[in-house]
């Protein structure tokens, strides 16, 4: 499915974003929300994600050839957290994520456009095996960036929390007070980061053990390969950590962000270096 050509529409979904944006905003906000309004919402990302969807795909897989980049990394990253974000809030009270999950796919949304990647593999296109190995990749990085900006939601309400009471005082900001309370927080990013933890144990050891039929070369151990065992390994310290001593808190939260910047760093962070700061392909 085509939408007018994307390379002439690749600026679209960050537009349709932006208005999004701009509705949420003017809604008055010390007012709750109608049932009416949210629905309406909730139409009209499902649309946007369809045509950021469309869009993406089309500029990953292009022709006959598979185009890849730290852009579409981000994009694509930005729109798998969307998009579980969309299908969660039917069922939790986490509408405080929204206008963070949308602002970030915005913001990488338009990135495609102006860094189109290069042109990873020819053969990727019509290999089923490698397909699927991208899109278990594509969605554990998803689970791991909404994960990411939940454990910073959860910090900022932290502190906040200590601070009124260290002040002897309630009153903490107004989204603040939005938020759903911690342990309803805690529950739904460590929900995240199960289902984000299997998909990345798949990623990673598909990649380690089928390198050849994968990627059409043997396993070697570069920066990508170890950034992506540590993230796998802090990961691994997590869930365990958790199931074992019941982590929480604070150091839960700093073991998310750190897991997520070397994941980061495993792809993007390595491209962004090679096509933006030394302008290689």
């Amino acid at each position: 499915m085509t939408i007018l050509g994307y390379s002439g529409f690749g600026w679209l979904p960050s537009l349709l974003y932006l208005l999004l944006i701009i509705v949420l905003g003017y809604r008055d906000q010390r007012r709750p929300e109608t049932p009416f309004f949210i629905g309406l919402v909730q139409i009209l990302i499902l649309i946007v994600l369809i045509i950021h969807g469309i869009l993406l795909y089309e500029s990953i897989f292009n022709g006959e050839r598979f185009v890849f980049g730290f852009a579409q990394d981000l994009s694509l990253m930005a729109w798998v957290g969307l998009s579980f974000y969309w299908i969660q809030s039917f069922f939790l009270p986490i509408s405080s994520l929204r206008l963070m999950t949308i602002s970030m796919a915005m913001f990488c949304a338009i990135l495609p456009d102006l860094f189109p990647g290069s042109v990873i593999s020819q053969r990727a296109v019509a290999d089923p095996w490698f397909k699927a190995h991208f899109i278990v990749a594509t969605f554990a990085v998803g689970f791991f960036s909404l994960s990411a900006m939940l454990a910073v939601l959860m910090n900022l309400q932290d502190r906040a929390l200590r601070k009124g009471m260290a002040n002897g005082m309630g009153g903490a900001p107004t989204w603040i007070e939005s938020l759903p309370p911690l342990l309803t927080m805690e529950s739904f990013l460590f929900r995240l980061l199960y289902v984000g933890y299997a998909l990345l144990s798949m990623t990673v050891f598909s990649g380690l053990f089928f390198s050849q039929e994968l990627f059409g070369k043997p396993l070697v151990f570069d920066h990508k390969t170890v950034f992506a065992l540590l993230s796998w390994l802090l990961f691994s310290g997590l869930v365990v950590a958790r199931l074992r001593v019941g982590l929480r808190g604070p150091t839960a939260v700093r073991w998310v962000l750190g897991g997520f910047v070397a994941l980061l760093l495993t792809y993007v962070g390595t491209r962004f270096v090679a096509e933006v700061i030394l302008q290689r392909t």
